[in-house]
């Protein structure tokens, strides 16, 4: 599973680099969904999030896991407003630089170093988050391909841009969002980016919606 994941995962940002080298200078200072970053600064978050792989690759084991991908996306402290001040911050230092085309290399190199470290680890291996929950890696390389194709989708539509999303990737958070039914709630949406949209709140759900979703299955994630 863990080397599964790793390919879609790099492929993502490879597909999210590729993009971003087509994006003139002055649309990386275009505001986004997520208030108060632009552009650059949610592409900082995500190399941000990706920068943390390698370390906790790095550090020892837990003994067991006891938090899956979709639980790990839990509304507690993670989500406080000090928590979500913090990471505000800390995109916006490390998109900082004003030159776009670092940002673009910054995050080819970190989706690199993912790859490397975790290429070769176990398929049984745990690492502990910062938040202190015990994960197995592919549960957590799952979370970071949420953050690269959700924010890929939060930059594509700010640019105004066509989702350059993978259709593996597409799948592997449907399947987290639905579990093995995920090909019926594709069906009765039409389009699986227009359902990931609905289903994450990046796009509006009416009543309807939402009890559509609920009665396919969604396993509601909170995402700040």
């Amino acid at each position: 599973m863990t080397d599964h994941v790793l390919s879609v995962l790099g492929r993502e940002i490879d597909a999210f680099t590729g993009a971003l080298v087509e994006v003139p200078p002055p649309e990386w200072e275009r505001p986004s969904r997520c208030d108060p970053w632009r552009v650059r600064d949610v592409v900082g978050h995500v190399i941000v999030v990706l920068s943390r792989v390698p370390d906790m690759v790095a550090a020892p084991a837990p003994g067991r896991a006891g938090t899956t991908a979709a639980q790990y996306y839990r509304a507690d402290g993670r989500f406080s407003d000090d928590t979500n001040d913090e990471r505000v911050r800390t995109a916006q230092r490390r998109a900082a630089d004003p030159d776009a085309a670092t940002l673009v290399r910054d995050l080819a190199d970190t989706g690199r170093a993912v790859v490397e470290v975790c290429r070769d680890e176990p398929a049984g291996r745990v690492v502990r988050t910062r938040h202190g929950d015990a994960m197995l890696l592919s549960d957590f390389l799952t979370t970071r391909l949420v953050e690269v194709v959700l924010h890929g989708l939060d930059v594509a539509d700010a640019l105004p841009r066509e989702p350059w999303l993978t259709p593996a990737a597409t799948e592997h958070l449907l399947r987290l969002l639905f579990g093995p039914q995920w090909r019926v709630a594709v069906d009765a949406t039409g389009d699986p980016i227009t359902l990931l949209r609905k289903a994450t709140g990046r796009a509006p759900a009416t009543a309807n919606d939402r009890r559509a979703l609920d009665h396919l299955g969604l396993r509601p994630l909170t995402l700040g």
